[in-house]
């Protein structure tokens, strides 16, 4: 095992740890969030299984579920989650205007369709609120069907749990391998 940065870190395991080996195996990179759930492998097992589910089985589109990861991220300040999916986001067809304009979307509704900011609405909620409000339950019950709406609120509920694990746990940041857009955190409503 590595060590992490700090005396309250928990350590990185290193990417030769079975859980991991079984992870890479199936096509999931060992992340620095991965490597230090890999100290309690069960957990590692639960969450990437739940997280790998939200990307790979969903009807919602995944840009859709990309650009309300990176809101969460903007909203909660967590830079890992920006650096780790800007780049998933672009791969899923988000556009790099859509990602520039993303803390001020408001203002550029031209650049973000009706279900896109419809969706952006509820994930302010769930993030900062908690819950969503009555009026944008409705307004996202006239945009996606019942099935969608769970996946928006799963990938919500767990993208406003992820945060709040990785400060738990000191995860750090992985070096860039690339440019990433620039984090920007954003006020709400």
């Amino acid at each position: 095992m590595t060590t992490g940065g700090s005396p309250a870190s928990i350590p990185l395991v290193d990417d030769d740890d079975e859980a991991l080996r079984r992870l890479a195996a199936g096509g999931i990179p060992p992340s620095n969030l991965y490597r230090v759930l890999a100290n309690q492998p069960a957990m590692l097992e639960a969450w990437t299984a739940f997280a790998w589910k939200l990307r790979r089985d969903c009807l919602t589109p995944r840009g859709l579920r990309e650009l309300l990861i990176l809101r969460a991220a903007q909203l909660t300040s967590a830079r890992y989650i920006w650096q780790d999916h800007v780049p998933m986001a672009l791969e899923a067809g988000v556009r790099p205007d859509q990602i520039e304009t993303l803390h001020e979307w408001r203002r550029a509704p031209d650049r973000f369709s009706g279900r896109e900011r419809i969706a952006l609405v509820f994930v302010e909620q769930v993030i900062v609120d908690g819950e969503p409000g009555d009026d944008v339950l409705i307004e996202l019950a006239d945009a996606f069907v019942i099935p969608e709406r769970i996946e928006l609120a799963m990938t919500a509920g767990f993208y406003a749990m992820v945060p709040r694990v990785l400060a738990a746990l000191r995860v750090p940041l992985a070096p860039l391998d690339g440019p990433v857009a620039p984090f920007r955190p954003a006020p709400h409503g």
